[in-house]
């Protein structure tokens, strides 16, 4: 079992790379800069080749920005090691809530959060781009630490 721990990820592209290989709909490599620019807790599974997280604290409260398993790593089980590991550092460093925006049509990921406690608390209609210029909802989720 791979540890979870925060890390400094060296490389935007890296991680671009990564999620490009694993889902249809990656962040940028500019999306990754930023947020390593502003100072985003990231945290990994073991290596960051495997998986990693991105979150955003403010004050007791921190939102999800970003989770990716890389593709030859996804169903078995390191998603929710890594939301599980990172919910817990987000808790001992005294945060009482995590948020996160879903795709509604992401049925894996909708799960895994409700299996690690996640409920469904919102809707943005048509957030996200889709297909053939149409917009997919964003179903929103918050979870007590």
């Amino acid at each position: 079992m791979s540890s979870v721990h925060r890390y400094h990820p060296a490389s935007a592209h890296s991680l671009a790379t990564l999620e490009a290989a694993a889902t249809p709909h990656g962040w940028s490599e500019g999306n990754y800069q930023d947020s390593i620019n502003a100072g985003h807790p990231f945290y990994c599974l073991g290596q960051q080749e495997i998986g990693f997280a991105v979150v955003m604290p403010v004050l007791d409260e921190a939102e999800l920005l970003n989770i990716v398993i890389a593709a030859p790593q996804q169903g078995r089980g390191l998603g929710r090691q890594l939301l599980a590991g990172l919910m817990q550092d987000l808790q001992q460093q005294g945060c009482q809530r995590l948020f996160l925006e879903v795709r509604a049509s992401n049925t894996p990921a909708r799960a895994l959060y409700q299996r690690c406690g996640f409920r469904e608390s919102g809707l943005r209609k048509n957030y996200y781009p889709g297909h053939d210029g149409q917009r997919e909802h964003a179903i929103l989720m918050e979870a007590s630490l």
